[in-house]
């Protein structure tokens, strides 16, 4: 019924850039919150990035500068621009999406993997 499919990951070389997607059907799209998270293995997931249903924009410290997240309305969807990648950016990334102050309203996506090899 709810969908959010990632596209864009890959494998890119230090100082690279990827962009990510995330198409999201199901849902009022513009009610919700979405996120960028990413999980490295052996590691908890962690939040990269979110962009609230007013458009507000938050980064995690490690990727400020460097990573940009968006949303278009009108084609549901949401995207992670990635620029001067980093082999610690090596990660599965996995788009969210939340009605804030629901909790049992937030959805996932499949992941994607992003991979930063010389």
């Amino acid at each position: 019924q709810v969908q959010l499919v990632e596209s864009g990951g890959g494998l890119v070389q230090p100082g690279g850039s990827l962009r990510l997607s995330c198409a999201v059907s199901g849902i009022i799209f513009s009610n919700y919150d979405m996120g960028w998270y990413r999980q490295a293995p052996g590691k908890q997931r962690e939040l990269v990035a979110t962009i609230n249903s007013g458009g507000s924009t938050d980064y995690a410290d490690s990727v400020k500068g460097r990573f940009y997240i968006s949303r278009d309305n009108g084609k549901n969807t949401a995207h992670l621009q990635m620029n001067m990648l980093e082999f610690e950016d090596t990660a599965v990334y996995y788009c969210n999406a939340a009605l804030r102050g629901y909790r049992h309203y937030t959805y996932w996506g499949q992941g994607t993997q992003v991979t930063v090899s010389s």
